[in-house]
């Protein structure tokens, strides 16, 4: 977070790197910034996996995109609640996955959006028409009690902090208690 695109500051690449000489884990980095091609590449050589950009903020997102998967990371689409998911629909064959934002961006504890279960499944069925096998990821609010939904609606990846990092028990509790509960959505 850049402190323009959304008010927080947070960590930049140089926290990545220093992280990257003590973990082998794939790093999957949310820029949350204004003009976004201007730092992904300090973060591709801090080590990131993944990148998701947001639509809203690079400029030229389709060569953004490419420009990620020549670096060899996996180029993500991230949106915001209200940009609607047919505004990606040209970028789909240069994503490797969208990142749904279930709340406004920029700070912990908010109140899940629960039009972006209607924005998972439009983006789901989008990817199947293109033939593109990309993973949804949802962003902001997840809990065990939004987590179910979410799944079911197409995410593979569910973003979460506050239910993991406050929740009851304690951190692996609370991971648990996540994954069981979109576990029972996918088996229903």
């Amino acid at each position: 977070m850049d402190g323009r695109f959304v008010p927080p500051i947070t960590m930049g690449p140089v926290v990545m790197q220093s992280l990257r000489r003590i973990t082998r884990l794939p790093f999957d980095v949310h820029l949350m910034v204004v003009e976004p091609e201007r730092q992904v590449d300090a973060f591709i050589d801090a080590g990131a996996a993944r990148v998701a950009v947001h639509a809203e903020a690079a400029r030229h997102l389709h060569r953004l995109l490419a420009h990620l998967r020549s670096r060899g990371v996996a180029p993500v689409i991230a949106l915001n609640p209200a940009t609607p998911p047919e505004a990606v629909a040209w970028a789909l064959l240069e994503a490797d996955g969208i990142l749904v934002m279930s709340v406004n961006p920029g700070h912990a504890g908010q109140q899940f959006i629960p039009e972006a279960l209607e924005k998972l499944r439009r983006l789901r069925a989008m990817a199947q028409e293109a033939g593109r096998p990309i993973t949804l990821a949802v962003d902001g609010g997840i809990n065990e009690t939004t987590a179910g939904p979410a799944a079911a609606a197409g995410a593979r990846i569910l973003v979460a902090a506050s239910a993991v990092f406050a929740g009851a028990g304690g951190i692996e509790a609370s991971i648990g208690r996540l994954r069981q509960a979109a576990a029972r959505a996918l088996a229903s």
